[in-house]
Parts: C-alpha cells; sequence; structure tokens
C-alpha cells in the first residue's frame, strides 16, 4: 500500500510502498478516503526534519538533555547508536483522516465493516491507504456529513479543545489570533456557542474569509489598529478571551493577547510559539495564561490511546473520542462549514508535489489540503532485493518480527553483522516500520504479515523483538512452523505462557534462546572464569534503572509485564549464569508508604534476596530513584576469599591473595555480538545456548519476586 513518510535525518519526503498494517486488538483497520494535510503543524515537522543536526537540537533542546544524561550514563558510543537509530526512523506523516472500517478487532465491539469513520492520531490516521486505529480515536460520521468534511474532524478537535479550555459562555467577545485552519475552525465554533468573534491576522485574505465565515469584526495585524479594533469592537472593555491559534516564530501574538484582553481575561494558546510574554500587561492585568493539549484528555495516555481504555464520562465529559463525536454533531447541523477551507486537492500518489507547495512562493496562500485515495492498496509483501540462494551458502535464513528502537538500534545490526545469518524478511504491526528496517539492513522483503512470514521456507529462524505481551504465542507460533528461536527477554509474562513455549520447542526439536545478553558479555564471562569452583557466591547487584511513566505499556503488567518481569530477569539470569546454578526462593520487598507523594512507583523501586541451589546468594537492588547521570549497574560479588566488582560492563576488577587487577574496555560490551553468535551456533550444533531449566527457572522466579514484593512472603519456586 502506499504511505507518506518522511526521514527525519534527511528531510526527505516519500511515497512508499509498504506492507499493510495489522488491526490492532482494540482498534480497527480503516480503508481511507481522505487525509488532511494540516498546513501549520505538519510544516513544523517536515521543516525541522529538513534541518541540520545543529539546527535540530536548537529547536529541540528538552532532547538535547536527554542525550546529555544517556552520555554521562551509559557513554559516548552506546549514545551515538541510539541517537542514529532514532534520527534514521522514517517518520509517518499524517494525524487527521476518513475512511471505511474494513476490519475490527476485538476489543472494537462498537464498530462493524463498512462503517464510515473519522480518525485522528499522529501515527495512526497517518497518510496512507490502510490505518491502523485504536477504538478511541475512530468514531463514527454520521449522515450527512461527505468524507472530506469529516477528515477534517482532528483538527477541529484541535480547535474545539482549545475552545473548552476558554469556557466561553453566551455573549462572551473573543478575539481570534491566527487565522489558519484551527483559527478559522475556532472562529465557526465560538460563533454556535453565541460569542462575538474579532478575526485577527497578518495576511487580509484570511481575516477575509473569517468574515465570509461568520466573525463579527475583523483585523489585519500590522495594518490596522488592532488594539484599537479590539477596543472599539469590546465597547472598551477589551477581549473576554484570546484565543491564540497562530504558529509564529516571534511572540507577538503573546504580546497581542495582552494588549487586548479586559482585566481578568483568558488568554488560551492552541498554536505553537515562543512562550515569552510581557510581564506588564500579563500581571496588572491578573491575565490566566492557558494552554490547550492537542484534541483534548487522553492524549499522551498510552492506556486511552493505545489500550481503549475510556474514562469514565462522568469523571471526563469531553475525551478525545467524545470531542470528535462533538465536531462531527456540529458538521451534520451545517454549524460547522468545511469545504470553503479547502484550498487544493491531490490524490495520494501525488502528496510529495502537495508538500511541496507548502515551500513554493503559492504556499502562503494555502489553507488545506486534501489527500485522496481511489485504488486499490497492494496487499503483498514488499520486495526490496533479489533474493539469494542462502541454504546453498551455509547461512541461517532470518526472519525479524518487530521493527522498533529496540530491534533497529541493537538487535538486527547485530544479527546483520553476523556471517552465518541471511536476512530474508521483516515484519512489524507497522508496515512503514517493516520496510525502513527491511531496507536499513539488507533484507529482501517487508513481509504482509506475521503468518506470511513463517510460511517462507527460507526463513529458518525467527527474531522476536515486539511487545513483550506478545512474546509467547510468537514463540509457540514460530516454533510450530517449524522455526528456532531468538525472542528478546521476557520469555512469557505467566509460568503458564513459559511452559508453552518451551513444550513447543521440545515438541519441534527446534532451539529457543531468550535474550539475556549480559550472560555473555566478555567481562561477564571473565568474572564467571574467576569465581568458578571457589564456592557460593554472595552477590549484590545494584541497577539505577531509571525512571519510566507509569501509564508506558511497560508498566501495564498485562502487556509490558512492569519493570521486575520485563527487565529484572537480566539481572536474575546473570546471577544464575556467575553461580553455576538455579533461583529456588525469592524474597523481595519494596519502598513503602510516601513513595507515590514522592513521585516514585513502588513497583520500579525493590530490594529481592534470591536463594540458589548450590547455596549462592544473590542480592538485587533495583531502583528508579537515582541520579540518571550515574552509572546504571554495579556487580559486587564475593566467594573463598576473592572478590570483583563488575561495573556497568566497561570495567572488571577482580582482587584474591592481595593481588587486584582491572581490565577496562574502550566502550561498554553487554554482550549483543556472543549472544547472537551463540544462538547462531546452537543452531548449528543442536546443543542449547541456555537450558531449558534455567530459561523457566529465571522467568519463574521474576514471577516470584512481584508476589513477594505484595505479600511479603518468601516464595519458593517449583523445581
Amino acid at each position: 500500500m502506499k504511505q507518506v513518510v518522511q526521514s527525519y535525518k534527511t528531510g526527505e519526503l516519500r511515497v512508499l510502498e509498504v506492507p499493510v498494517p495489522q488491526c490492532p486488538g482494540a482498534g480497527v483497520l480503516v480503508r481511507t478516503r481522505v487525509s488532511v494535510i494540516s498546513v501549520g503543524t505538519e510544516k513544523m515537522i517536515v521543516d525541522l526534519a529538513k534541518k541540520s543536526l545543529m539546527g535540530k537540537a536548537k529547536e529541540r533542546p528538552d532532547l538535547v538533555r536527554k542525550v546529555l544524561d544517556k552520555v554521562r550514563r551509559e557513554g559516548l558510543w552506546a549514545t551515538l547508536d541510539t541517537v542514529r537509530a532514532k534520527l534514521d526512523s522514517p517518520v509517518p506523516l499524517g494525524y487527521s483522516c476518513a475512511g471505511v472500517v474494513e476490519e475490527a478487532g476485538q476489543g472494537a465491539p462498537g464498530f462493524r465493516p463498512g462503517d464510515r469513520v473519522a480518525c485522528a492520531g499522529a501515527g495512526f490516521a497517518n497518510h496512507a491507504e490502510l490505518n491502523a486505529v485504536p477504538v478511541n480515536l475512530a468514531t463514527r460520521v454520521p449522515e450527512g456529513v461527505s468524507d472530506e468534511d469529516a477528515a477534517f474532524a482532528t483538527v477541529a478537535s484541535i480547535a474545539l479543545q482549545g475552545l473548552r479550555i476558554a469556557e466561553p459562555t453566551l455573549g462572551v467577545r473573543v478575539a481570534v489570533i491566527g487565522l489558519g485552519l484551527l483559527g478559522q475552525l475556532a472562529v465557526s465554533m465560538f460563533k454556535a456557542n453565541g460569542c462575538r468573534v474579532l478575526a485577527v491576522d497578518l495576511d487580509p485574505t484570511k481575516v477575509a474569509l473569517a468574515l465570509k465565515r461568520g466573525a463579527d469584526a475583523g483585523s489585519v495585524r500590522n495594518t490596522d489598529d488592532t488594539v484599537g479594533d479590539a477596543l472599539r469592537f469590546t465597547d472598551g472593555r477589551g477581549a473576554d478571551v484570546a484565543y491564540v491559534a497562530a504558529a509564529a516564530k516571534t511572540n507577538d501574538p503573546l504580546v497581542l493577547a495582552g494588549e487586548i484582553c479586559r482585566d481578568r481575561g483568558r488568554v488560551v494558546v492552541v498554536g505553537a510559539l515562543p512562550m515569552e510574554f510581557p510581564r506588564k500587561d500579563y500581571y496588572e492585568k491578573e491575565l490566566a495564561l492557558l494552554f490547550s493539549r492537542s484534541y483534548g484528555p487522553g492524549r499522551y495516555n498510552a492506556a486511552y490511546e493505545g489500550q481503549g481504555l475510556d474514562f469514565p464520562v462522568g469523571y471526563v465529559r469531553w475525551t478525545e473520542g467524545r470531542n470528535l463525536e462533538a465536531v462531527l454533531d456540529l458538521m451534520a447541523r451545517g454549524l460547522l462549514p468545511v469545504a470553503d477551507l479547502v484550498s487544493h486537492r491531490f490524490p495520494i500518489q501525488d502528496a510529495e508535489r502537495a508538500y511541496a507547495l507548502l515551500d513554493s512562493p503559492e504556499g502562503r496562500g494555502v489553507m488545506g489540503i486534501t489527500l485522496s485515495y481511489a485504488t486499490e492498496p497492494d496487499r503483498k509483501a514488499v520486495p526490496l532485493k533479489e533474493a539469494t540462494a542462502g541454504r546453498a551458502e551455509g547461512r541461517l535464513g532470518l526472519g525479524a518480527l518487530g521493527a522498533g528502537a529496540f530491534a533497529t538500534g541493537v538487535l538486527l545490526p547485530k544479527f546483520v553483522a553476523h556471517g552465518g545469518v541471511r536476512p530474508v524478511a521483516v515484519a512489524d504491526a507497522r508496515g512503514v516500520a517493516a520496510r525502513h528496517a527491511a531496507a536499513k539492513f539488507g533484507f529482501e522483503k517487508a513481509a504482509a504479515s506475521v503468518e506470511e512470514l513463517l510460511a517462507d521456507p527460507a526463513v529458518e529462524a525467527v527474531a522476536i523483538a515486539t511487545r513483550h505481551d506478545s512474546h509467547a504465542a510468537l514463540a509457540v507460533k514460530a516454533l510450530n512452523a517449524g522455526k528456532h528461536v531468538f525472542v528478546e527477554k521476557p520469555l512469557a509474562l505467566d509460568e503458564a505462557g513459559v511452559e508453552a513455549v518451551l513444550a513447543a520447542a521440545r515438541s519441534a526439536g527446534r532451539q529457543i534462546l531468550v535474550g539475556y545478553n549480559r550472560r555473555f558479555s566478555p567481562l561477564a564471562r571473565d568474572l564467571e572464569a574467576f569465581v568458578r569452583g571457589a564456592g557460593p557466591l554472595q552477590i549484590l547487584y545494584r541497577v539505577n534503572a531509571g525512571v519510566i511513566p507509569t501509564d508506558s505499556w511497560i508498566q501495564d503488567p498485562a502487556v509490558g509485564g512492569g519493570r521486575i518481569v520485563g527487565e529484572a530477569c537480566h539481572f536474575v539470569d546473570l546471577m544464575s549464569f556467575l553461580c553455576g546454578s538455579l533461583p529456588v526462593a525469592v524474597t523481595c520487598s519494596g519502598l513503602g508508604p510516601g513513595l507515590a507523594e514522592a513521585g516514585f512507583d513502588g513497583r520500579d523501586n525493590v530490594s529481592a534476596t534470591i536463594e540458589f541451589t548450590d547455596g549462592s546468594l544473590g542480592t538485587l537492588v533495583y531502583t528508579a530513584m537515582g541520579d540518571p547521570g550515574q552509572s546504571k549497574e554495579r556487580l559486587e560479588v564475593y566467594t573463598g576469599g576473592k572478590m570483583a566488582v563488575l561495573d556497568d560492563f566497561r570495567a572488571l576488577t577482580t582482587s584474591a591473595g592481595g593481588r587486584r587487577r582491572t581490565r577496562k574496555l574502550a566502550r561498554p560490551d553487554k554482550g549483543y555480538d556472543a549472544e547472537v553468535a551463540a544462538f547462531v551456533e546452537a543452531v548449528r550444533s543442536g546443543s542449547p545456548a541456555i537450558g531449558h531449566a534455567s530459561l523457566s527457572a529465571v522467568s519463574r522466579a521474576t514471577f516470584a519476586m512481584v508476589r513477594s514484593a505484595g505479600n511479603g512472603i518468601r516464595e519458593r519456586l517449583e523445581a
């Protein structure tokens, strides 16, 4: 199918053929009919991508600070790898469209194939022939509203949310500053709300359009006396509300808003502009400066947008989805006209011309641009290079499931760099991500689905790097298809999932390896050799894990498993590897009352004692409360008159008999290269890189940690 994407690294914008996305379980697969190019917002995105690295840094100083923190914590080279991978990721463009439901997931019972819907959301309502849209970001289109009008519903919802923040009442006098798409739509909605509107813009044609759409008065900034116009319009009192919908590089709209507002008026910012304002007007008038968060409550909330969890209407009346319903209702009643806002129409295949228009001399006159979709999308795999005779060369045919940040930044580069691997196919729920990864790493094709990839006889092994809740099911499916499986941690989110995967591996006679890379680190191997045979170990493992927001999918027990199941398995496995025995009992405690008030999550801050079959004892201190600028992992081991310290997989210091030695690496090595080599060798030799008993015990130890942290009881693991 066709989709519009842009390289964040080079700024190049293209219409690409990509695989069809998968219908989300709590969402719908929509065949797009019309999408809207939001001239202001999307032009900013496009222009930012075209800037140099220094230009991007100046625009996003917040991200620069995160990069510097990562450098201090993980080192320069690891940070550079992450930044390069992020810059190289394609950006899907678009966030407002309308179309027809082709498929509805089980978690979207209110939709059926054939329903006309308006869709919202960057990364969801893309400029693409088919879109996978979460249930809360799709709304049925009422009779009488055209597809083109409905495609504006998201843009209109942004304008509407700003109006809700303004809290206008009947007779309120509003100055709408900035008359692009958002400003024009806001004019209509303020009028529908019984307000009187003064329309302000630098462009006289936009002021004229606003007057035609119902504004009561207009003023051309820098030509007319806008402050005087506002005072005359409000009988000398000043505007009750200044609604700032301008996208500007200066703070002039904010300065103007302060000048024309009445005493204790409201300034509502919807557009993107520098947040600098003169204190005098805002202070002396005691103005309220308010910001509107995009389409409404639910925006940026992973549970609402991604998982379909709605807010109760009694507590949150107007969410993103209900704002979409409201603007569609206004359209159906003729109170929100849209057709006169469309200045240009293009078919999807000419999208590059549409975006080029924004940078042309004609661009200043552009208001709304729509893309139409009239052809049947191609639903097949996207071939990228000619197939090679991998089996004849003795190379292992690899299929990759998942093309997210970890897969493309860490895992796939290691696999394709291994001389014994033949990259065959990539599949991802997001077709554009699958195509990008396949092209970047030299795979032969981007597969249209998991089923297509697993049915390919050239794929002999599968690397799974999807969300945690899908690991077990995908691993079982791949093993049953006769493929060897490398699956990123965790293996599964519960005991039943773990045993199902291992049973499938035994039945199929195929290799299964979980991504416990740390045991393959060269310094971890040196440490294991140093303590081998010295007797039971006492281990202290401190992990300065950093904060992950509580609404992240990783924190959801049903999706990510939480950080103990999702990440602490790494540390349990490494301790098990060092002492050469399996965990048999776990006692775990989380920080107590007062943690939430301090802004931390008890699930992210635990201390666990792990007992092993040989009598070794491991203590894991896992915390999100530390300084992110300090090292992440420090491991201390004591045994038989020996001591060793492993610091962030970059330095190992050993001490025995008064002799102290330190080995340092130029950059941290967490064992990814050796891990891939171990998997390939396991497939060749038929001997597992990590035994099934170990894979099972480590996973079950993390489940026991979660239970023990909750009940305070020492949890024994069944053999």
